[in-house]
């Protein structure tokens, strides 16, 4: 994702439309989680760090049902900048914790 957005980029979009073709194949539910740097949101669209990952998580979300995942079993959660992987004090750092997380929970 670029910083402070939400949207899908195209590349996003590739890689994730393979994922969901095998998701389609599996009745687990579907957490998207989505993640952000910690640089302050000062302006736009999203209130907080926490509101942007949320969002991030919901268009991933869309995507998955767009391409034709049930709704019920997917869930989106928003973590802000609380699980980070990377550095933040560098700009690959950041990078890195600009992301979402997709984890198939383990069914009855």
């Amino acid at each position: 994702f670029a910083s402070g957005q939400a949207e899908l980029k195209d590349r996003a979009k590739t890689v994730l439309a393979p994922i969901a073709a095998e998701l389609k194949k599996v009745t687990n539910d579907i957490i998207i989680e989505g993640h952000t740097d910690n640089v302050p949101i000062r302006s736009g669209k999203y209130a907080s760090n926490w509101e942007l990952s949320m969002a991030r998580a919901y268009s991933v979300l869309v995507f998955f049902s767009e391409q034709g995942i049930q709704s019920r079993n997917l869930a989106g959660i928003g973590y802000g900048e609380n699980r980070p992987i990377g550095d933040n004090a560098t700009p690959e750092g950041r990078a890195k914790n600009r992301r979402i997380e997709i984890s198939l929970m383990k069914s009855d």
